[in-house]
């Protein structure tokens, strides 16, 4: 890998992870709506699920932006995002347009291949 790669990488991976631990931030601004968004999809205990899946985003994020202990990280955005993403947002049994469901889906989809490229980049690095 030439320094050009490794500078592309790297600055893939922090925005990446900025992305990921500012949008969970997010959640805490308004834990109430949070919470109910969370109890209206059929989470079990959502005003601790709810929380705790947030923070464990910011802090996913966080250890990919700063790559430490990236295979935890990693591993922690990627679970969160193959559960959250279906379940939370499945626009196609929303009622209406479902059009805000739809895309926070696809972006989350997106996001969860950022994160996959850098789980496989955390397992290589040894």
């Amino acid at each position: 890998m030439t320094d050009d790669d490794r500078s592309l990488s790297t600055l893939g991976r922090i925005a990446l992870g900025l992305g990921l631990a500012l949008q969970a931030t997010e959640d805490f601004r308004d834990m109430e709506d949070t919470v109910e968004y969370a109890e209206s999809a059929g989470v079990p205990m959502p005003e601790t699920l709810a929380p705790l899946a947030s923070g464990s985003m910011v802090a996913a994020g966080l250890g990919i932006t700063l790559w430490r202990l990236p295979r935890l990280a990693t591993a922690a955005a990627a679970g969160f995002l193959a559960v959250v993403t279906p379940t939370m947002h499945d626009f196609w049994n929303a009622e209406g347009d479902g059009s805000g469901d739809r895309l926070a889906f696809f972006g989350n989809l997106a996001m969860l291949g950022g994160v996959l490229v850098f789980l496989r980049e955390a397992w290589r690095r040894d």
